[in-house]
């Protein structure tokens, strides 16, 4: 299969010690795929590793956005890799390795067969704390109320950060309701989804085992529920 038609976008804050290994993984299995690392003011050495994977495989755009001034945030840094993309179809993914590059194959045969979106879906999680589920599925309860109150398009994940997605489709959507994407919130997949028409367009799930992260921390916090709350608003 060729993979000339995709782009990855790799939002990145902090993930120098997991990027190597990711980019060399992706690059390996989809040889011909574009990457785009989108950077949100890393203070280790992510971006200096990406610059090194593209210097070793090719293809690998770097966007410094805290040079550029660029609004902080995990969407807001999806938005920009989006924007920078030259492909038919784009593949989010997040830059922990708790995304199964493997996947990825899979989410580009659903787009390919003419699904506008492909979202993995958690179908297993590997050790997560009570708490953070308990907060997951509240917040997960109220995210699906608010879609089939706007009747508005769903899928089995609504708050996954690992899908792929028709680019032009995507950009189309965006312009008509920028105001209503929560930039520096980190759920870009359902601000999508809340402003497409329930039944409108084709949506398909792939299941995945979300693993743990290797390095690092995770991101997730009060801020963010509050952003996400945000975004149920908008």
């Amino acid at each position: 299969m060729q993979y000339k038609e995709f782009t990855v976008i790799l939002p990145t804050l902090n993930e120098g010690r997991n990027i190597p290994e990711l980019i060399s993984n992706l690059k390996k299995r989809y040889r011909e795929i574009e990457i785009i690392v989108a950077d949100d003011g890393s203070k280790d050495n992510t971006i200096d590793e990406a610059i090194r994977m593209n210097k070793k495989y090719g293809n690998v755009k770097v966007i410094d956005r805290k040079k550029m001034g660029r609004e902080k945030g995990l969407t807001a840094s999806v938005i920009d890799g989006i924007k920078r993309s030259r492909t038919k179809y784009v593949i989010v993914m997040d830059a922990d390795l708790q995304h199964p590059y493997q996947v990825v194959g899979k989410i580009a045969d659903r787009l390919l067969d003419g699904d506008k979106i492909a979202v993995g879906i958690r179908a297993e999680v590997e050790n997560w704390p009570f708490y953070r589920k308990f907060v997951s599925k509240s917040l997960i309860i109220i995210g699906y109320a608010v879609l089939f109150l706007r009747r508005s398009q769903s899928c089995g994940d609504i708050f996954s950060g690992f899908f792929g997605v028709d680019r032009e489709f995507f950009m189309n959507v965006y312009s008509r309701n920028k105001n209503r994407f929560v930039g520096r919130g980190f759920k870009v997949l359902y601000d999508l989804l809340k402003c497409v028409k329930r039944d409108s367009i084709q949506v398909s799930d792939v299941p995945y085992v979300f693993k743990n992260r290797k390095f690092g921390e995770s991101k997730a916090g009060a801020k963010q529920v509050l952003d996400l709350l945000k975004s149920f608003a908008s």
